[in-house]
């Protein structure tokens, strides 16, 4: 029986469990699907990314696991460097950390991070188009190389009906990282009798812009899964027009509970949202603001947009994820690259 080790991050206790999320589901359904009767193993590293000390033990304690097929689920991409690279599949989540950086820090990250992993690497998967280009535009590697296969959203996400508040609606506003675009969108709210839910912990700076706007804003972080089921539930629409996403989950989550969502026209986003969103340029905080009024404006638009919302869900479901790793791992395998 052939064995494929997912091998996963160190998390922290406040730390984002997205990926964890995505695979285990992934792996739950495998299988059901998988032929050949593949064996899914997992790996969850000692050491945090943190030095370079902490890394290269992280590297070494990788290079003593064995399996057929190795797969690095994402956010330690340097663990290929330990690994069988001709047996490895890589999975990049997004590229922000080599955009976010300058100099000598960006050169380092784009090297260790992305450049040799990916080269080392026998394939890599994207979770979205738009990731792949990136890729395959900062690394210089072949196209064929990288193929796309989408990340999942939490399995305890239902849908919820709801009476849209017109009076005084909830905006909910997911994640306070800089591509999360804090300021414009809460710019683009001056004025607008609507209340502001934030899934985040504030910085000075983001308490500063909502003093400066006066929006009604409450903000809550650490959530569990129960609580985050409740914020998408309790609130009317979602506003979430990033610079920058690899996915871009909470598209899927609000449309999955019921909600109109306002997002991006760029990077991922159009991708994920499919039909079911309004999209927006985040840099221009008047198209925020239209985007908006649109959907708290127009019932009739609104509910089309959360229709919309439910069939486009339809395409991200583990069954179809797991189908699609199953056939690279026996690519892998066989060596059909």
């Amino acid at each position: 029986m052939p064995t494929a080790l997912l091998l996963y991050r160190k998390t922290r206790p406040s730390g984002n469990f997205s990926i964890e999320i995505s695979f285990d589901r992934m792996k739950a359904v495998f299988p059901l699907i998988a032929p050949s009767g593949w064996e899914i193993l997992h790996f969850i590293s000692s050491f945090f990314s943190n030095g370079f000390l902490s890394r290269l033990r992280a590297v070494w304690e990788a290079k003593k696991q064995f399996a057929d097929v190795y797969h690095v689920t994402g956010d330690v991409h340097y663990l290929v460097l330990g690994l069988p690279g001709g047996r490895c599949l890589l999975t990049i989540h997004d590229c922000g950390f080599v955009h976010d950086a300058r100099g000598i820090k960006r050169a380092v990250l784009k090297f260790f991070w992305l450049t040799w992993p990916v080269r080392r690497s026998r394939l890599i998967t994207a979770v979205s188009e738009a990731t792949k280009l990136d890729i395959i535009r900062l690394v210089n590697c072949p196209q064929e190389k990288v193929r796309v296969v989408p990340t999942l959203i939490a399995g305890h996400f239902k849908r919820v009906r709801r009476h849209f508040e017109r009076d005084r609606p909830v905006v909910l506003f997911v994640g306070l990282a800089p591509n999360k675009n804090f300021e414009r969108q809460v710019t683009a709210l001056t004025g607008l009798s609507v209340q502001l839910r934030v899934i985040g912990k504030p910085r000075a700076e983001h308490l500063q812009v909502v003093n400066k706007t006066g929006i009604d804003c409450q903000f809550s972080y650490n959530l569990n899964e129960s609580e985050m089921q409740s914020a998408y539930a309790a609130c009317d629409m979602l506003l979430f027009a990033s610079t920058l996403e690899g996915f871009g989950m909470p598209i899927l989550e609000a449309q999955t509970v019921g909600r109109p969502v306002v997002t991006s026209n760029i990077s991922s986003m159009p991708e994920v949202a499919g039909e079911g969103a309004c999209l927006v340029n985040p840099y221009d905080i008047n198209s925020i603001r239209e985007g908006v009024l649109r959907v708290l404006h127009d019932a009739e638009y609104r509910e089309n947009l959360i229709s919309k919302g439910f069939e486009n869900v339809k395409r991200f479901q583990p069954e179809t994820v797991a189908r699609q790793y199953a056939a690279l791992y026996e690519e892998i395998l066989n060596g059909r690259i």
